[in-house]
Parts: C-alpha cells; sequence; structure tokens
C-alpha cells in the first residue's frame, strides 16, 4: 500500500450551541463549554503519539478553542486556516433551537435525502460536500508536496462537515452519511493512497460513557441524526 498523508479529522469540544439545543452555523461568538474547554485540554496528551506536520481549521472560534491547548503544546506546528471546512452555512436555520426545527418539513429531507437539502438563505448539503471534500484533496496533495508521502496532519471541523468527508473516504452516497456520528472532540483518521482511502479510526472520544442509554432530549425524534452534530456523552 503505497504512502500518502495521513489525515486526523478533530471534531470541536462540545459548544455552548450544543448545550444549549441550537443549530450553531456560522453564528459569531460561540465558544467552547467548560466541558468542550476539558475536551479540548485533554487533546495535546491523546495526540502525543502523533508526529503531526501541520493543523488546519475551520476559522470558526470553537474549532480555535478546541486547538489552542495543542498549539501551545507544540508551539513549531503551523496553523492553517481554512474556510471549505467551516461548518455548513444553515443560512436562516442558524441560531435556532433544534427542537423547533424537528418541524420543519426541510427536517425529513435533511435526514433522508441530505443530497436534495438546501437551507433557505444558505447553501446545500451537497455543495458543503463538495467544498470539504476538496478541501481534503487539495491539503493531502500540499502536504505530501512539503512534508512527505508518510505525513500526518490535523484538521479540526464540525460534525456535518466531518461526516461528509468519511462518507467519501467510505465510497457513500451522501444519502447515507446521516448513518455516520461524531461526538466532540472526536478524533477520526483517514489513511489516504493513491488507489482508495482507508478509514483507520472512527469517532473515537476514548470514552465509552457516550454508549451508555441517554435520556430523551429535547427535539429527540429517535432515529434522527442531530443536525449539526450533538452534544456528546453528558
Amino acid at each position: 500500500m503505497a504512502a500518502m498523508p495521513m489525515l486526523i479529522l478533530v471534531r470541536h469540544g462540545r459548544s455552548t450551541a450544543n448545550t444549549a439545543g441550537v443549530l450553531a452555523g456560522w453564528t459569531p461568538g460561540v465558544a467552547l463549554d467548560e466541558r468542550g474547554a476539558a475536551q479540548a485540554a485533554a487533546l495535546p496528551g491523546r495526540l502525543a503519539g502523533l508526529p503531526l506536520a501541520a493543523a488546519v481549521t475551520s476559522p470558526l472560534q470553537r474549532c480555535r478553542e478546541t486547538l489552542a491547548p495543542l498549539l501551545a503544546a507544540r508551539p513549531d506546528l503551523p496553523l492553517h486556516p481554512e474556510d471549505r471546512i467551516g461548518e455548513c452555512h444553515y443560512g436562516d436555520w442558524s441560531g435556532r433551537k433544534l427542537a423547533e426545527l424537528a418541524d420543519e418539513p426541510l427536517m425529513n429531507i435533511v435526514q433522508q435525502h441530505p443530497s436534495a437539502a438546501a437551507f433557505p438563505g444558505g447553501e446545500s448539503m451537497r455543495a458543503m460536500h463538495t467544498r470539504a471534500v476538496e478541501a481534503v484533496r487539495d491539503w493531502n496533495a500540499r502536504i505530501e508536496r512539503e512534508h512527505g508521502a508518510d505525513a500526518v496532519y490535523l484538521m479540526c471541523s464540525h460534525g456535518d462537515v466531518i461526516k461528509a468527508i468519511v462518507a467519501d473516504a467510505l465510497g457513500l452516497h451522501l444519502d447515507l452519511f446521516q448513518r455516520i456520528s461524531v461526538e466532540p472532540c472526536s478524533v477520526t483518521a483517514i489513511r489516504y493512497t493513491p488507489t482508495r482511502p482507508f478509514v483507520v479510526r472512527l469517532g473515537d472520544t476514548g470514552d465509552f460513557a457516550g454508549l451508555a442509554p441517554r435520556e430523551e432530549t429535547t427535539g429527540d425524534r429517535g432515529g434522527d441524526a442531530a443536525v449539526g452534530g450533538d452534544a456528546g456523552a453528558p
């Protein structure tokens, strides 16, 4: 299997929007909550064994806060902002409670046929998927060119964006990406090769509490996926 860069995808830590049940999107001022800050503080230790060549981040505050402890621990690690791995532009849905959005007719499309879903005043999920995958391919080429074929690099992004990238790596149609789950500050690893990607870690938090039964939360509709990503374990 020919060597190509290994991508480490990190979802931002739990945010104030996650715990409030709000679809944040690109709303400014969405920060990590207390648990999210603790998750971010633990990230340098979790990644200590990885020789990271670079970090690429969504420009949004919650991603930058997630990477702050890692950058403090590795002051020589280059950081590159990348708009294409920013959150989906949810348009008029941004800032609204997920419990309210659950009754919107569009939500069924988002859940069952996301490749046909376009948010009012925002972008389509198909457009989000395309830009995120293109960003990964471009960064794979750049990292290989600048750091070698066996380099490891990190991207800090958002739930739906990471799920879209994973779906592409698995060869899944976008309409199936809601079957994938990535909790806050989870680590997903994809090894790219000239012939195919290999997903070698998926949504790894190192904590099994998220597998325990949970009480139903407001707006939870059983088998539906959490748009924007859920809040993770209590």
